[in-house]
Formats: C-alpha cells, structure tokens, sequence
C-alpha cells in the first residue's frame, strides 16, 4: 500500500522533473532573443551612465559640435526627438500604472 508520504514524494518528482523540462525548452526559445537582450543592455547602461555624468555629455556633444557641425546637428535631433517619445512613454506608463 502506498502512504501519503509516498504519494507525495512521487508527485514531488513529477514536478521537479517536468519543470526542468520546461526551463530547457525555454532556453532554447530564448536563445534567439540573447544576442538582442544583451545589446539592450548596454543602451539601457548606456543611458543610466549618461544620466548620472551630464558634464560628460555635455563633453562628447560639444567635441561633436566642433568635430562635424552637420552631423551634430542631425544627433542632436535625434536626441531630442528621443528624448521627447522616452518622456511621453513615461507619462503614459505611470498614468497606465494607476488607472484601475
């Protein structure tokens, strides 16, 4: 006869065993996305690295500035196009975070 202990002892490994299952077919499926994720990453590092040293972008933009005026330009626009579209994801988001 089989005690309940047993019983759940059985059941225990089941779950332990189709839950490795299931973190190797999800590796696998992330394998694609690493190389994506990794490049985010540092953007995302990037980003927190600029925010904490403004005087050394202020730095890089002012050499660009001197370097090649045009292109300076043309980043600049970017930026400040990126700037914009991150500030009103933000907006949305918190509004998003506390609507019910």
């Amino acid at each position: 006869m089989i005690t309940v202990s047993e019983s759940l002892a059985a059941r225990r490994a089941r779950l332990v065993a189709q839950a490795a299952a299931q973190r190797v077919a999800l590796s696998d499926q992330m394998q694609p996305w690493r190389v994506r994720l990794a490049v985010a990453d540092r953007g995302v590092a990037a980003a927190r690295t600029a925010a904490r040293h403004p005087l050394l972008l202020a730095g890089v933009a002012v050499l660009l500035v001197l370097w090649r005026p045009r292109r300076a330009v043309q980043w600049l626009q970017y930026g400040w196009m990126g700037w914009q579209v991150a500030r009103k994801l933000r907006s949305n988001w918190s509004q998003n975070k506390t609507a019910p």
